[in-house]
């Protein structure tokens, strides 16, 4: 490298002196960057110092800023700089400094630096430590070999690189070093084309990009000391995140994960758990399991029912897989899922809002480094769990609830449900069977009835048909419904008759019945022997001085409903004349128009 040297953007001064001089001092860094500004100093130190333990920082003659490990003792410093390259932790350009050029020091700051009990120089006219010939030869190979004189000889440092200089420095690189700085910009948002070392056009207008971004000349060729920093400041970040290629064997999973953010925590099929490091709040799940494409929906709704998967965000799913995008007020998260082989596998990562600028460069590397791995799904036998806790799937990754549900049933072919308003309480989302999501068409709390209409296209597999005639006192009915909320998969149905055909204090509209619902049921639809609707269940009145028996419960009649949905200009259909249905037969249409209604907070 003759007496050229470049760490960030910095031309260096060289003392040589003496072998063995007088004064020769046993203190010898690892200059690893420079910077030509303060604070763009103490930020790349900040920086380093996550990824170790001994970085200093002292400003430079030129008005630049030296970062540095150390020290150490001149046999410690060089296998330390061969052991860091060797490892590529540090630039390729990084060397020793025995300290002679060094002027105050920033880094540690002074408060630190003061807890510590170390002594910092606070003059820029400090003057410099007389340098050690020994290092300086370990420094700089070329200078070893000058005319020894009983005084130290200063020898400036090349000027900056001409463009030309440039053009052949990075034609010498080897094509390692070449896609590393591919991989850099790559990184930083300016590339985002193959990673094959090949400098064409692409590459070249992510440098003129960078340079532009850093207040540099965009010539598209970077200068040794540009490649430098750029390639530094790429390790620094790869460092103080901890991204590396972690290889899950028992998943079939390959792919970079954020180490200095999570750590493995355990199997939980088909989830291999990371959890959060060091109150990075970051969490990432494994995704892992045999399958069919069956199986991948039903992930599909699993992985939306998560607590770390907010509800609002981009869905998109296929016959071979799925993303979810989710975000709220506090978290954020990404989800991405494949099918193939037999074999599903993906990966959830959430993270809080605070940390949306590192996920900025962590997600893209994932994203691109995840590879499905072997022949082999996690064996759902690996971490045995109890009943309970696979029903309520990962302590820590609750299934999400909603804040209540209740009945409801379908009116027409487009999905319109007719559903009570006691689910409507503050709502911030409205579903049907967990997933469909639904607006507010009409509400009437006065009768206690609402009409929702779905968000995306939706045609029910059953509709009602009403009955319009009046029923006869003792008839026998049912109601359909999902009595136990969303604790059970579908809906039942409850067996009761009619005993009044208007309310305890002779209201019209209302159907008194003999029948004992819960809570759950209300909404559902009251349908006679012909598997007619007759009515909608109404939730039971909350009157703590009056308190009726269990088996009282009570139905918004057809005529009523029809009337109030007509004046919103909603039709329903009425029932042809039938006779009575076999109960199997009465069951089945019943709850094929049955929906369980949610509110989430």
């Amino acid at each position: 490298m003759g007496l050229k040297r470049f760490a960030g953007a910095v031309a260096l001064t060289v003392w040589v002196a003496v072998a063995g001089g007088a004064g020769a001092q046993e203190r010898v860094w690892v200059q690893i960057e420079a910077q030509p500004s303060l604070s763009e100093a103490e930020a790349r130190a900040r920086a380093y110092s996550g990824a170790f333990p001994d970085v200093s920082g002292y400003a430079l003659p030129s008005g630049w800023h030296a970062i540095l490990l150390g020290p150490y003792s001149p046999e410690e410093a060089t296998a330390k700089l061969a052991e860091l390259k060797r490892e590529r932790l540090i630039p390729g350009d990084s060397f020793l400094n025995d300290g002679g050029n060094f002027r105050s020091r920033y880094w540690p700051p002074a408060d630190s630096a003061a807890a510590a009990g170390t002594v910092v120089q606070d003059s820029e006219e400090t003057a410099p430590a007389e340098p050690d010939p020994t290092i300086a030869a370990l420094a700089e190979p070329d200078a070893a070999a000058a005319p020894q004189t009983e005084a130290p000889v200063v020898l400036q440092a090349a000027p900056p690189e001409t463009l030309d200089q440039a053009r052949a420095a990075e034609a010498a690189l080897p094509l390692s070093e070449k896609e590393e700085l591919q991989i850099a910009l790559q990184w930083f948002g300016f590339y985002d084309g193959a990673i094959d070392g090949a400098i064409g056009r692409g590459t070249r207008a992510a440098m003129a990009a960078w340079q532009e971004a850093n207040a540099a000349e965009p010539t598209g060729v970077l200068t040794t000391p540009q490649r430098a920093a750029l390639t530094g400041a790429h390790r620094a970040e790869l460092a103080a995140l901890g991204l590396e290629r972690v290889d899950e064997a028992e998943a079939g999973i390959e792919i970079d994960l954020p180490l200095g953010m999570v750590q493995f925590d355990r199997y939980e099929p088909p989830f291999v758990r990371f959890g959060p490091k060091d109150d990075s709040g970051v969490t990432v799940l494994l995704i892992s399991q045999p399958g069919d494409q069956s199986a991948l929906f039903g992930l599909y709704d699993l992985i939306q029912s998560l607590e770390i998967v907010p509800m609002t965000g981009e869905r998109t799913r296929d016959e071979s897989g799925f993303t979810i995008s989710g975000r709220n007020e506090r978290i954020e998260s990404y989800t991405h899922v494949e099918l193939a082989g037999g074999l599903i596998k993906g990966y959830t990562i959430a993270w809080p809002l605070t940390q949306a600028e590192k996920m900025a460069r962590i997600l893209p590397a994932m994203e691109k480094s995840f590879r499905p791995s072997g022949d082999r799904a996690l064996d759902p036998g690996l971490a045995p769990m109890s009943d309970e806790a696979r029903a309520g799937m990962l302590t820590g990754l609750e299934l999400r609830r909603p804040a209540l549900s209740r009945s409801g049933f379908f009116i027409d072919g487009t999905g319109s449900v007719l559903t009570t308003t006691d689910v409507l309480q503050s709502c911030s989302r409205l579903t049907i069977e967990g997933e469909q999501e639904m607006t507010v068409r009409l509400q009437d709390e006065g009768l206690g009835l609402a009409v929702l209409s779905p968000v995306k296209t939706l045609s029910p597999p059953a509709f009602a048909a009403f009955q319009t005639a009046p029923e006869r006192v003792g008839a026998e009915i049912a109601v359909a419904g999902y009595s136990y909320e969303d604790a059970l998969p579908a809906p039942a149905l409850t067996f009761g008759r009619v005993e009044a055909l208007q309310g305890l204090a002779g209201e019209m509209g209302l159907k008194r019945l003999d029948l004992a619902a819960l809570p759950g049921d209300a909404g559902g639809p009251v349908v006679d022997g012909t598997g007619a609707v007759i009515g909608m269940l109404l939730p039971r009145a909350s009157n703590p001085t009056r308190v009726l028996p269990s088996e009282v419960s009570f139905a918004a009649a057809t005529a009523t409903i029809a009337d109030r949905l007509r004046s919103e200009g909603i039709a329903l259909t009425e029932a042809a004349p039938g006779g009575a249905l076999p109960p199997e037969d009465l069951t089945r249409r019943a709850t094929g128009m049955t929906v369980l209604v949610s509110c989430w907070k």
